[in-house]
């Protein structure tokens, strides 16, 4: 048996197919698809936000999505090696979208440690953030749960809501500014510890435990939808949120950021361009059926979104109702839906504490599977760059130990009264959809133009014996880095600074701090491909050649993975790997 075979054993795969498609699931849908896409749908358009969307999904969510998979599965390789096998020249595109990912698993974690947070306050006898009795309480405070309390607009100007305030002064301890860090909170900490211990070991095995634990994490959030659904949908008021949330305006669509935000939605959604999906393609066996699972996956993800709309808009409904005021006063994106309005809502209800319990769980195992999925693409990559040292006994948990600790240690800062500064601070800029829009761009150009599209195709038909449609490589060449390049050219223009809650502005040094996070990632692709050419040898041109067509030997059978090369293909990338070290 030869080193590579003996290699390609120790890397392990999927025990089962399920495996796979649950651990995609899990990294797929997410808080976004909860939080993000009904308020979106809502704001742009209602039921004609979807056209876009749909757009967006067959011109470059599904065709990027297979793409991405088959790429792990052809090569069985991480997000980073993969490109050796592809286009050596676009590595950088695997760099970028790792460092994106650390970026993401270092601020996604905080958001799971409030939501434990919040689930352990959900037990207790009344809800905190349904009085205004408390210690953090100012005289300003006004509990909107509480019955025979007369609502108006003077009341909702010149009070603040008790989940505001338990939000503002007792899970964050929000201080003036960026500027003023304050003290840690050392209850988000211990929250934030064991949310790290659990991350860690969920996936300390590799996929041998990743693919057990996502049988659990990535249906049960599932089941809460469900129930919280189910609920949403009896209480008074609901059909109103319903009509709200989907009741169509076709004019919006002349807007262009209707367009982009529907784009945007589709690149995070899909997790697209982070390299999550090669990586987890890459454990699939050889002749797994890519095509096929690309469609059930994409159609599980913006369904998954679409159902959540209801589920939250039917309990925003009801809160307005019993509020009497518009939806929109209630309605709200990200942190402000999980953490104020819905734990507003559900103090409503009768038996609140068993929805806002219900409501958390889900929030936890919605992000939970998300971010050690993340994880583990991290890892797997890292692994795949350095097999002869990470592979050995033992090796991988102290590298996934020494992981979490470095980002443990570099998020202690978003635990601080002025954490929530620091967190969106990353949310905005090292998470940036134009990023995301950046490396889409290089990577359709990398594997149509460089690569080959037609090549592809034929290596998908291979693994699968199915030809993938004409759209796709029309998408591939043309639709999705036009398409995207449009986007990122126009968020460019379209710029506006970060602010908090449209009253505090950064001070310009933490912009700057922003934009270096947002540039870490864009220039590596350039930079990446600067520095193979100037470490190859030979005429421009033949650089140009070398660092392109080092896929001219990728063999094409289901009985040889693209892993196991012939003898002159595997010293082409052996001369690349160490000229590039040279």
């Amino acid at each position: 048996m030869n080193t590579n075979k003996r290699q390609i054993e120790e890397r392990g795969s999927w025990e089962r197919k399920a495996e796979f498609l649950l651990a995609v699931a899990g990294t797929v849908v997410g808080l976004g698809n909860v939080w993000r896409f009904p308020y979106l749908c809502y704001r742009n358009g209602g039921g004609a936000f979807l056209i876009p969307y749909l757009m967006f999904v067959v011109t470059c969510g599904v065709p990027l999505f297979l793409l991405e998979t088959a790429m792990g599965q052809f090569t069985q390789q991480g997000a980073i090696t993969c490109w050796r096998h592809l286009c050596p020249l676009a590595g950088g595109i695997g760099y970028a979208g790792q460092l994106k990912v650390v970026y993401g698993c270092m601020y996604y974690i905080i958001i799971l440690a409030w939501a434990l947070f919040y689930l352990i306050y959900s037990f207790s006898s009344q809800l905190p953030w349904a009085s205004c009795d408390n210690t953090w309480n100012t005289d300003g405070c006004v509990n909107l749960a509480a019955k025979n309390l007369t609502i108006n607009q003077t009341t909702l100007v010149n009070t603040t809501p008790a989940a505001v305030e338990f939000w503002e002064r007792r899970v964050l301890s929000l201080s003036g500014g960026i500027e003023e860090v304050g003290k840690i909170h050392w209850e988000i900490l211990l929250c934030l510890i064991v949310m790290w211990i659990i991350c860690y070991f969920c996936i300390w095995k590799g996929v041998k435990s990743t693919g057990k634990v996502v049988y659990f994490t990535a249906t049960f959030p599932y089941v809460m939808l469900l129930v919280l659904l189910i609920r949403g949908l009896t209480l008074p008021g609901a059909l109103q949120g319903i009509v709200f949330y989907l009741y169509p305006e076709p004019a919006r669509l002349a807007d262009p950021q209707v367009w982009m935000e529907a784009g945007t939605q589709i690149f995070f959604s899909y997790s697209l361009c982070s390299g999550s999906l090669i990586s987890l393609g890459s454990y699939n066996q050889f002749n797994n059926n890519c095509y096929r699972d690309c469609f059930w996956l994409c159609l599980l993800n913006s369904g998954t979104s679409f159902v959540a709309g209801f589920a939250v808009f039917s309990v925003l409904g009801f809160m307005a109702h019993v509020q009497g005021v518009p939806i929109e006063e209630v309605a709200e994106s990200g942190p402000g839906l999980a953490f104020i309005a819905y734990p507003q809502a559900v103090a409503m209800m009768p038996f609140p504490q068993l929805w806002a319990v219900c409501f958390f769980i889900m929030i936890v195992f919605l992000g939970l599977d998300t971010q050690f999925v993340a994880m583990e693409c991290v890892i797997t990559s890292v692994m795949d760059l350095f097999p002869g040292v990470l592979r050995r006994a033992g090796r991988r948990e102290l590298f996934l130990l020494l992981f979490c600790l470095t980002c443990f240690f570099g998020q202690l800062i978003m635990v601080t009264e002025g954490g929530i500064y620091v967190f969106q601070l990353f949310d905005y800029y090292a998470s940036n959809g134009a990023c995301v829009l950046f490396l889409s761009v290089f990577e359709s150009l990398a594997i149509a133009w460089v690569f080959g599209a037609e090549k592809m195709s034929d290596a998908i038909e291979d693994m699968t014996k199915s030809r993938p449609n004409y759209i796709f490589i029309l998408c591939w060449k043309y639709f999705t880095p036009l398409v995207s390049l449009g986007f990122f050219v126009y968020s460019m223009v379209k710029y506006r600074p970060l602010t908090f809650k449209n009253w505090y502005v950064y001070p310009d040094w933490a912009y700057a701090l922003g934009w270096l996070l947002a540039l870490s990632s864009i220039l590596l692709v350039p930079g990446w491909a600067l520095g193979q050419m100037c470490a190859k040898k030979g005429s421009l041109k033949q650089r140009w050649r070398h660092l392109c067509s080092l896929n001219t030997n990728l063999p094409l059978s289901s009985k040889k993975p693209a892993e196991i090369q012939d003898q002159t293909f595997t010293a082409e990338i052996d001369d690349l790997v160490s000229s590039s070290t040279n």
